[in-house]
This record gives C-alpha cells, sequence and structure tokens, in this order.
C-alpha cells in the first residue's frame, strides 16, 4: 500500500533472481557449515564403531551399553557370550557393546 513506484521499479526486473540467491546464500553457507563440522565427523565416527564392533572376536575384552567389563568368550552374528567373572558368562546383543578395549594399552589400575 505504502510502496513508492521507484522503489516497486527497483524491485522488480533483472535484481529478482540476484535477491533470490543473495536471500539463499547464508542458508547454504550455514548447512555447509553444520555439514563439516557437525554432520560429516559424527557419520564417520559411527562407521568406526560400527567397524570394531563387527570386528570383535573371542578373548577380546569389551564394554557393554550398561558398562559391564568383561572378556568376550564366544562370538554370534547378532550375539556375544561375554565373561564377566570366573564361570559367570552373560549373553549381550552385539550391537549393544559400546568399546573394544585394546589390551596393550590398559594397564592395570593398580600399577
Amino acid at each position: 500500500m505504502f510502496i513508492t513506484p521507484a522503489f516497486a521499479q527497483a524491485a522488480g526486473g533483472s535484481s529478482a533472481g540476484a535477491g533470490i540467491v543473495m536471500q539463499m546464500l547464508p542458508l547454504v553457507l550455514i548447512f555447509a557449515v553444520f555439514w563439516f563440522l557437525l554432520i560429516r565427523p559424527q557419520q564417520k565416527r559411527m562407521k568406526e564403531h560400527k567397524a570394531k564392533i563387527e570386528s570383535v572376536k573371542k578373548g577380546d575384552q569389551v564394554v557393554t551399553g550398561g558398562g559391564l567389563v568383561g572378556k568376550v568368550a564366544r562370538v554370534d552374528e547378532h550375539y556375544v557370550d561375554i565373561e564377566l567373572a570366573p564361570g559367570m558368562k552373560v549373553k549381550a546383543v552385539k550391537s549393544t557393546l559400546t568399546d573394544v578395549i585394546d589390551p596393550t594399552a590398559a594397564k592395570p589400575a593398580n600399577d
């Protein structure tokens, strides 16, 4: 209602295409920043974790989602038998394992 004819003429024409690009540019830049700082590193960590869990073998020391630490006694396609103490075995779903502990990097707590 209060648009002057000069402003209306300037808004129309060839600058309309450039205006749309200038409005979309900040959104594209924000998405690019989120992609490189948040999404991509998270996907990389997920792939590494999945590969680590898939490569679990008998004798590995693992941590479950509940925080239990034990040694793998048997591995199936979907399940893992974990020995928590001598003679005490539990069956866990393989996808609930959170970490595989490297025996060379781990040192006893009392040393």
